[in-house]
């Protein structure tokens, strides 16, 4: 099955001295399974890659094909059908609801799709990162790792084929970021889903079976198997 075709992406955007070039003809292929760390100064172009991966963004030119599907030949409702059938996204600040608990928080991508089971899935994947006791506190209540383990459980909730993950402990400090990393390669492996994550961290990038790193938004090396 193929996976990601990234060809000559470009994203510019006006500015107050004319035209900002964000992204600059970036190409690469993640194949299905593969693990990618995407590394790079603050302004690089990183989180406006992820973003275009996700179809949240259109570039200025160039394509992106995950899994067959070129996502910019889509409209804006199929393209989030699309994430819908075949993502999942960790954010560096969770991006929890905060009106819903932590099952419910679970529960919604499951509810959205009209699964039937929806609150026995979302409960088994609370247990999974060790939150079944916390399942009906609030975000607010929650400390920073259960916040992001609650998003890791959200995440993988429609057992997506591919996870994009921004920065995922960047809000968290050292120690619970790394049993976070765990979790969140462990709950991969599980689910042999592609991983694309952004990171400042080198130790992080070196447990990711590639290596892309972003200069002023063009490809400055690609490492790895």
């Amino acid at each position: 099955m193929t996976g990601i075709v990234v060809e000559q992406l470009t994203k510019q955007v006006r500015d107050a001295d004319g035209w900002l070039r964000i992204l600059d003809e970036v190409s690469f292929t993640v194949a299905p399974g593969e693990t990618l760390a995407v590394l790079g100064a603050s302004g690089s172009g990183k989180s406006t890659l992820l973003g275009l991966m996700a179809g949240l963004d259109l570039p200025t030119s160039g394509a992106v094909t995950i899994f067959g599907d070129n996502l910019f030949a889509l409209d804006e409702d199929q393209r989030a059908a699309w994430r819908a059938r075949n993502l999942g996204f960790v954010f560096q600040s969770f991006q929890l609801l905060g009106q819903m608990n932590a099952l419910e928080n679970v529960m919604l991508p499951l509810e959205l799709a009209a699964v039937p089971d929806a609150e026995r899935r979302g409960r088994a994947l609370l247990e999974r990162v060790g939150l079944a006791e916390r399942a009906r506190h609030y975000p607010r209540t929650l400390s920073g790792g259960e916040q992001q383990r609650v998003a890791l459980a959200r995440a993988f909730a429609s057992q997506p084929r591919l996870l994009l993950a921004d920065e995922p402990t960047g809000s968290l400090d050292a120690a619970t970021g790394e049993r976070v990393i765990d979790l969140l390669f462990e709950l991969n492996r599980e689910a042999g889903a592609t991983l694309v994550l952004v990171t400042h961290d080198p130790d992080l990038a070196l447990r990711c079976s590639r290596r892309l790193t972003l200069h002023a938004g063009r490809v400055a090396a690609l490492q790895g198997a």
